[in-house]
């Protein structure tokens, strides 16, 4: 009962609070931060009130005294959408890290996604600043660990889902989702037949963070509790690069998906059994 009553949930806060969170006391320092104004030139002529950081945290700080640059999305912003400034200032902080490195300073990067993937009132100007973010995830990812965090209910969809799966580990609650559609999108494409948006024990038996634990699409499976995510991140900034990085397991996820039968609606107990076998 004590345990339960000295949890602090992770999930309940804002973006920029899960940054201060996981950072060493006194080492927060937010880079590009609202006071500064910087904020997309697109939503205000659609109608849209922007945000003066435009839903995306950057903050530099440490990890038990080591190097870390953090990325947060605030998933209550236009549904954690990212667009040109966003998209750039993750980038941009990923781009920096691996100088850091280049430089002889080992800085790790956190990123903590809760998002719908791009803002569609910024189109191709988000779909670029989202490719900007993979290319530096795999460019950092040749020093140091990038890990991500899915978190809350938002989930992480889109193209920033292809950025979770760039990730040297991903780490994921019980309230998580992981998917490169969501919900909406498959039930419009496919019929409700296929996928009901409104059944959510159903979407979370397919891409909650469980799931994606069980069948090997992630790397830990934690309670929304603060420390608890903080001591994962810390373990496995320590446990260093992966032997290898789950983007390059190519052969054995295509092999895996070719034997599917897309005739059946799936059911969680068949995703679990799809991906098991010894992977590279």
């Amino acid at each position: 009962m004590t345990d339960l009553l000295t949890k602090h949930s992770f999930v309940e806060l804002g973006a920029r609070q899960r940054a201060k969170a996981l950072l060493d006391a006194g080492t927060f320092r937010e880079l590009i931060d609202p006071f500064q104004r910087v904020m997309s030139p697109w939503l205000g002529r659609q109608g849209v009130v922007p945000q003066a950081d435009d839903g995306v945290i950057i903050a530099k700080g440490s990890i038990r005294g080591m190097p870390v640059v953090v990325a947060a999305i605030e998933g209550n912003f236009q549904g954690g959408s990212l667009g040109e400034v966003g998209g750039a200032k993750i980038a941009g902080a990923l781009e920096l890290a691996a100088d850091d490195n280049r430089n002889g300073i080992p800085t790790r990067a956190v990123l903590l996604l809760e998002t719908g993937g791009v803002r569609l009132q910024e189109a191709n100007l988000g779909l670029a600043a989202i490719a900007d973010i993979h290319a530096a995830i795999v460019d950092l990812r040749q020093y140091q660990p990038v890990i991500g965090v899915v978190a809350g209910s938002v989930g992480c969809f889109g193209g920033m889902s292809i950025a979770a799966g760039l990730c040297s580990y991903l780490v994921v609650t019980r309230e998580a989702r992981l998917g490169l559609n969501g919900p909406q999108v498959i039930e419009q494409e496919a019929g409700l037949d296929e996928y009901d948006s409104r059944d959510r024990p159903f979407i979370w038996s397919l891409t909650g963070g469980e799931q994606r634990f069980n069948s090997g699409l992630v790397d830990r499976y934690v309670a929304d509790d603060m420390a608890q995510i903080q001591q994962t991140v810390t373990a496995l900034m320590h446990a260093g690069l992966p032997a290898q990085q789950r983007s390059r397991q190519v052969d054995f996820y295509l092999a895996r998906l070719t034997e599917l039968d897309t005739t059946v609606q799936i059911v969680p107990a068949a995703v679990c059994d799809l991906y098991q076998g010894e992977r590279p």
